[in-house]
């Protein structure tokens, strides 16, 4: 059952293939206009991403969005209207170099990179950049190729790795059979593995940010898509998935909603206000 609009306090929703939709990707009118009410209706809303907080402020600029945020897959928390970074926990460079290292024991062409400084310092491997580069963002990141030493040589806050050919499904299973101590490797539905600090998960970043805002996990509305999203997803008093979700998210859910391409962040936000 839809909670009602006097249980949620916060909507956390995911970016890609959840609240983006359309090519290329942007919050449709429907989803802005709902985000907005839900804001005047007093309820917070936040974007929670495996994106880096540039990347995702390239998107919710003049939205009810540009405020607290949660990037890297809960490594950072940051304001997404001026980049402020209030909070990130880092991956220590010796859990990079041993999960990186297995990784090139299995496939041998892998490569990665690092984000640092609230993701908004990377450094990669030679030809790298092409994966990890994207729309101009509000502060554009200091993105640099290095030697492997130097790309894991400083705690991150997430590391990426990818294979050509190989899908990061592949690199995934690959990861957590080595089983590297302080590490969390997630997919998201993009091409690469994404590897952050162990324990830390959408749901740890947004259980610390709902304590700050003095708001109950009960009150909570999570939407996601994909394995990333899944701990959020259980964590939140309501987990929603998208149609389009993978079978890990929608087994996580409360509730399947419709698809990201048909406004699914305005469909739950509606219920919710109307109910």
């Amino acid at each position: 059952m839809t909670p009602s609009r006097a249980t949620v306090r916060l909507i956390a929703t995911d970016m890609d293939r959840t609240l983006l939709s359309g090519n290329p990707r942007a919050i449709s009118p429907r989803v802005h206009t709902a985000l907005t009410e839900a804001a005047r209706a007093g309820i917070r809303v936040i974007a929670v991403s495996g994106r880096q907080p540039y990347s995702q402020a390239t998107f919710v600029q003049d939205t009810p969005l540009a405020d607290l945020g949660i990037g890297c897959n809960g490594a950072v928390i940051a304001h997404l209207g001026t980049g402020e970074i209030l909070a990130e926990e880092l991956l220590s460079p010796e859990a990079q170099i041993a999960l990186t290292h297995g990784l090139r024991r299995v496939f041998p062409e892998v490569k990665v990179a690092t984000f640092r400084n609230g993701g908004n310092t990377v450094r990669a491997q030679s030809g790298y950049l092409d994966a990890v580069s994207g729309p101009q963002a509000p502060w554009p990141p200091d993105q640099r190729e290095v030697a492997l030493d130097e790309a894991l040589s400083r705690p991150a806050v997430k590391l990426v790795a990818a294979a050509p050919g190989v899908p990061a499904e592949e690199i995934y299973a690959a990861a957590l059979a080595l089983n590297v101590p302080g590490c969390e490797p997630v997919v998201s539905g993009a091409s690469w593995l994404e590897v952050a600090r162990g324990g830390v998960t959408k749901a740890s970043a947004l259980a610390r940010v709902a304590t700050h805002l003095d708001i109950d996990r009960s009150q909570v509305v999570a939407i996601g898509d994909n394995i990333n999203d899944v701990a959020m997803l259980r964590w939140a008093g309501w987990g929603v998935a998208v149609a389009n979700g993978t079978p890990e998210a929608r087994a996580a859910a409360d509730h399947v909603t419709v698809s990201n391409e048909e406004d699914a962040v305005a469909v739950v936000i509606e219920g919710i206000l109307g109910a």
